[in-house]
């Protein structure tokens, strides 16, 4: 019971930069009172909370992340109040609005008639709010401009990069003067650089500012996890930098004190280990947010203001103010505002920044026009069907921004791996300092002993600084900063890239499955085909005239609502024939129909249908093969028990199914056709596609049964349907697609959304998916090797060979490099474009007339 009451929401959270940081909002969320689930994404900077709206509270959750060192981006609304007339009334507002759930702070101007509210809109909704304030007796409508989150996420990601790149400005200046202080009395150096900069106590009050400035944020968000008991990069960060600076302390002012004397002071290690790890955190703030440019591009799409039709006048207005039903103008180069069905004119629409297709869309009085498109050459008017969140544009960045808030299975794996890391770290920081504090320097140090890349000797240095200075380096070193950027930000690019050619999945799990898929089955009817049968033959006997035939069959089909029906009545009418309405029908289930006209008892349907009406198919049934085998279907006409003849239907292959099935064929998938069709008229069309493997004569409720069948096999198996009519099918397939959805893109089941009616979707979605898990594998490839071939060299395994160590700025200078490595590699994917949409699309023609007949299962 408990259960069902809990609640989903999604929060902003801005900080964040590696996979411990992920896990320590994670439980700080878990730790607040109600809240049963939180799971963050690092690349989309957002925590998916489950909790119970009767004991969790948005204000206790921001709290919790706010006191561990992060932010909670949060939405504002400003909305016009009319009716208030006192502070009462002001009062009232605050204390009802206050007390929603998803509402963090509202203030109230009475003078100005206005109210701003500060609130996460996936707990509380803006029109729960507004419904508030009406019900307490006042008016209210909104002042915002439609873009708000994307603003204010954008403005929290500048506010970041800002910040660091002043305290990259700061660290890297006064560290360059640092380090060339420190080699002052070296190379080439005491020419140019006066010997005063070499001064230690110089060094100790330019290196302080480093360390207590841009180095502050690490010891304060460090000492912020420590009180709540958690640890993070933050701590690696602040024990390096700190340990660097106090042994150079120490070193300056008390030189005996066995640390290495005044000649191993390490101010440069200080001052360019926090100057290194700021670059990283400056470069990730920067590359992160690039890897979601596709949905802010389709975000930015949205128009601001639409030309609404009121009592014969237009007049502009804001698109937030559009209602369902109103009548709205668009010109020659406009956006669309929002979702409709066009009421006057005509006019070509660019659709592609929705659906991918590259060739404009001729548009006239009853074609559906979907919202942020482009209108290209005349002007139009059109009834608006959906405004705001149900748009199409607002489904498809809900579906792609959903997708990004959930993990794969292989990103859990590494998100497992980082959060149990940086203890790890902290005990091989320990093992490191045991073994050269006992073992180590005993074993193997010699007066020779320098930093790698520095000129200066460590001959005066200690046991314990040793020591120390190692496990320093491999505190740094060893940081997994990159495995946690490495799968969320590539499965962030390919959830966009995929939203480009509108193929949208519906998680990062649904993304990894189809990349592993090894067989596709295809619905015949609509999906294969374009599911608008036509008749193609007409065969009869004992001399009897074509048209009494078609005239008959279309007489007991008149009433039929089925496609191959539809598509008899249709055929007769074009040919001129009269279709008389019957005076009985009767449709026979997966045999045919049964109606009387004029006295006459009327049979259409198949051969199974005439058996049990003892009709003698003598003289038809070498002609209904051979129609058969074309591809076609074949369903004999009788009347009063005697054959008259065959009338055949035929569908029509889409323009790109044979190309399809050989490019999946090509990536070594299996492919297979379900239909209703029997065997002969099934295998007819695999040939003519290039299908292997057929299912046929399946009855509709049996579907999922033959899913089933070949995941017994031991295959990952993707279902293509409409997702509608094979709903059980695509919830059985390990990876449902939806194919042809066109606007109503929440309505579909599949964990795939095919937006536009092509089948080479299915294969350029498939090839998103390839991609981006070999990115995401990439990535993880990158990251652990980069930790499992740092980690020993900051060990000191070359030490006895070189009597060389890692210095800790150039480990931090390596880490930084690792996770730009992994970002970099992710913003590859911008520039990817599936195999199947690099200019295949102009090979495509006209099917052979031999291949255009399909037949259609009843």
């Amino acid at each position: 019971m408990a259960e069902k009451e809990l609640k989903k929401a999604s929060i902003s959270v801005s900080g964040m930069t590696c996979a411990s940081c992920v896990a320590n909002v994670e439980q700080a969320l878990k730790g607040v009172h109600g809240v049963e689930k939180a799971v963050v994404n690092l690349a989309t900077g957002k925590a998916a909370v489950e909790y119970d709206p009767a004991r969790a509270r948005l204000t206790a959750m921001k709290k919790a992340v706010d006191e561990i060192g992060y932010e909670v981006v949060l939405q504002s609304a400003d909305l016009q109040v009319t009716g208030m007339t006192c502070a009462s009334c002001v009062a009232n507002i605050e204390k009802a609005v206050g007390d929603l759930p998803g509402v963090h702070k509202v203030v109230v101007n009475l003078s100005a008639g206005s109210a701003r509210v500060e609130y996460a809109p996936d707990i509380t909704a803006l029109t729960e709010i507004k419904k508030t304030i009406l019900e307490l007796g006042y008016g209210v409508v909104e002042r915002v401009e439609g873009q708000q989150a994307l603003d204010r996420e954008r403005q929290a990601r500048q506010r970041e990069i800002r910040r660091q790149l002043i305290n990259l400005i700061i660290s890297a200046t006064l560290g360059m003067v640092v380090m060339l202080g420190t080699f002052q009395p070296y190379w080439f150096l005491p020419s140019i650089i006066p010997a005063w900069l070499n001064n230690k106590v110089i060094l100790f009050f330019l290196t302080t500012p480093i360390v207590l400035g841009p180095g502050r944020q690490f010891f304060i968000n460090s000492w912020n996890g420590l009180k709540r008991g958690i640890t993070d990069m933050n701590l690696l960060y602040a024990t390096g930098i700190g340990a660097a600076y106090l042994i150079a302390v120490i070193n300056t002012f008390w030189p005996e004190a066995g640390f290495g004397g005044r000649e191993a002071t390490f101010y440069e290690a200080a001052a360019l280990l926090t100057a290194f790890i700021i670059l990283g955190r400056y470069l990730e703030a920067i590359t992160r947010g690039r890897t979601s440019e596709a949905i802010r591009r389709l975000i930015k799409l949205q128009p601001k203001r639409a030309r609404v039709v009121r009592e014969g006048q237009e007049m502009e207005v804001p698109v937030e103010w559009v209602e369902i039903g109103d009548v709205l103008a668009v010109r020659p180069g406009e956006a669309i505002p929002v979702d409709g069905v066009v009421a006057e004119g005509y006019s070509s629409v660019d659709q592609s920044m929705i659906t991918g297709e590259s060739i404009p869309v001729e548009k006239k009085a009853g074609d559906e026009v979907i919202g942020a498109t482009m209108n290209k050459t005349g002007a139009f008017k059109f009834r608006a069907t959906r405004v705001g969140k149900e748009t199409a544009l607002a489904q498809i960045i809900k579906l792609v921004e959903d997708a990004q808030t959930t993990k794969a299975p292989i990103q859990r794996i590494a998100d497992r791996v980082a959060g149990q890391f940086i203890l790890g770290v902290h005990a091989l920081a320990l093992v490191t300092f045991l073994f050269w504090f006992f073992i180590g320097f005993a074993q193997w140090f010699t007066p020779e002993s320098r930093l790698i890349l520095t000129p200066y000797l460590l001959s005066e240095m200690g046991v314990f600084g040793f020591a120390l200075l190692i496990s320093v380096t491999v505190l740094v070193i060893s940081c997994p900063c990159a495995v946690g950027l490495a799968t969320p930000s590539a499965i962030m690019a390919g959830s966009g890239k995929g939203a480009e050619y509108g193929i949208l999945f519906k998680g990062a799990d649904a993304m990894e499955m189809t990349s592993k898929l090894q067989a596709v089955i295809f619905d015949k009817t609509g999906t294969l085909t374009k599911g608008q049968p036509s008749v193609t033959d007409v065969v009869t006997l004992d001399k009897l005239a074509e048209s009494e035939v078609l005239r008959l069959a279309a007489v007991a089909e008149k009433n039929s609502e089925h496609p191959l029906g539809e598509a008899i009545v249709r055929g007769a009418r074009e040919r001129g024939l009269e279709v008389a309405d019957a005076e009985s029908f009767n449709a026979v289930p997966g045999q045919g129909v049964q109606a009387s006209h004029n006295g006459h008892a009327i049979l259409l349907g198949n051969r199974k249908l005439m058996a049990e009406q003892q009709v003698s198919l003598d003289g038809l049934a070498p002609e209904a093969e051979r129609l058969e085998s074309e591809g076609k279907t074949a369903m004999f006409v009788a009347a009063d028990g005697r054959p008259f003849g065959i009338v055949a239907v035929a569908d029509t292959l889409k323009e790109t199914s044979a190309l399809a099935v050989s490019e999946l064929h090509r990536m070594g998938l299996q492919v297979a056709m379900l239909t209703g069709d029997n065997r002969r008229t099934a295998e007819a069309i695999a040939r003519q596609v290039g299908i292997d493997r057929v299912l046929a004569e399946v009855l509709p409720e049996d579907k999922t049964n033959e899913v089933k069948k070949l995941q017994a096999e031991g295959l990952k198996v993707a279902m293509v349907g409409d997702g509608i009519n094979d709903a059980p099918a695509l919830a059985q397939a390990d990876v449902g697609i939806a194919i042809g959805s066109g606007t109503d893109i929440a309505k579909e089941t599949g964990q795939v959304i095919l937006i536009k009616d092509d089948l080479l979707d299915v294969v350029a979605g498939l090839q998103v998916a390839r991609a981006t898990i070999r990115k995401v594998k990439e990535n993880l490839f990158w990251a652990f090797g980069y930790n499992t071939l740092a980690i020993p060299l900051g060990f000191g395994i070359i030490y006895p060979f070189t009597a060389q160590v890692v210095s800790p700025e150039l480990a931090a200078l390596l880490m930084a490099t690792s996770s730009l490595s992994v970002t970099l590699n992710t913003l590859r994917m911008r520039g990817f474009v599936p195999t199947i949409r690099r200019g295949q699309r102009g090979q495509i023609g006209p099917l052979p007339a031999g291949q255009a007949a399909l037949p259609v299962s009843r």
